[in-house]
């Protein structure tokens, strides 16, 4: 049996039906409306004024590779300009091959494009350094923990480098749904209720970042990639097996074979606690030892580090 006719178009034969709306559309189709949403998203979001100078966290992998892409699509009517960061964690062979990826987007699409290093912003730390004090004390478990926090002020500290007034990250719809199912397993109300919306306006002093991708799931992005022909990284951190995210994404795709709009009723479910008076956070202050935003006493990077310290 053939395919059928493309949706929208009516000319080409359907390639996919997208998960979503069950839309029958070709490939050429469905890329130019999985750019039209984002670009909703950030127009409805009102994330980007015109005149923004943007970093776009670069980890050479699919959801970053995507959103450069569609960025740099939409750049010229969202009046924009981009910025590439990318940040090495030190991960010796995993981190190597995924900056090569992202220096030949840099170099295909023009971009400029400036890497930062944990061991030049953090006093020689590596992620295989936080690994092995780790390993075997049955905190090794905490190693995305650690560079989680390191990676935000790594890609804070490299958009300040290149002059940019706002950070956009490759979070789709199922990453913010594991989050949101990772925060309520902690119980952490507090990340519960900030973790909602598309992003953050950059209080007390820090830049504002937002997540463009937020409203498409894992899949499309993957077939955005696909007909588009992007090329990225795809290959898992190695230290990924040991994260509590894992849990997170079994448990979703659970819901989603029960649910399938799991995914995004977690995010709206998210936004909506964040907008509820009673759920929101006191006002972040400064952290007393860093002077870094912070909502409690120390920001996260100087527990972690703190915490790090004990154990080595």
């Amino acid at each position: 049996m053939p395919a059928p006719q493309c949706v929208s178009c009516h000319a080409a034969r359907a390639a996919l039906r997208r998960p979503r709306s069950g839309q029958a559309l070709c490939g050429a189709c469905f890329c130019t409306a999985f750019e039209a949403e984002v670009l909703h998203t950030v127009l409805a979001g009102r994330l980007l004024p015109p005149g923004a100078v943007v970093a776009v966290g670069a980890s050479g992998g699919k959801d970053s590779t995507v959103l450069a892409h569609v960025l740099r699509e939409l750049a010229p009517r969202l009046g924009v300009s981009l910025r590439l960061v990318a940040v090495d964690e030190g991960i010796s062979g995993y981190r190597d091959a995924a900056l090569a990826a992202v220096r030949r987007q840099a170099a295909r699409w023009d971009l400029p494009l400036t890497v930062v290093a944990y061991a030049d912003l953090f006093g020689g730390w590596t992620m295989d350094a936080v690994a092995r004090s780790t390993a075997g004390s049955g905190r090794s478990r905490a190693c995305c923990t650690f560079c989680g926090v390191l990676r935000r002020r790594a890609l804070e500290e490299g958009a300040r480098l290149v002059g940019a007034t706002h950070i956009v990250t490759g979070h789709n719809a199922d990453d913010m749904a594991e989050t949101v199912l990772m925060n309520f397993l902690r119980g952490d109300a507090g990340r519960l209720a900030r973790g909602g919306g598309l992003g953050s306006r950059g209080e007390g002093g820090a830049l504002p970042r937002c997540r463009p991708l937020q409203l498409a799931s894992q899949k499309e992005v993957v077939l955005y990639a696909h007909f588009r022909r992007l090329d990225y990284f795809s290959e898992e951190c190695v230290y990924a097996p040991e994260a509590f995210r894992g849990h997170a994404r079994h448990l979703l795709k659970l819901l989603e074979a029960a649910r399938p709009s799991a995914a995004l009723d977690l995010v709206h479910s998210a936004e909506r606690l964040a907008l509820a008076p009673a759920a929101r956070p006191p006002p972040p202050g400064a952290c007393s030892r860093c002077g870094a935003l912070a909502s409690r006493a120390l920001c996260q990077l100087s527990l972690v580090t703190a915490s790090r310290r004990r154990h080595i």
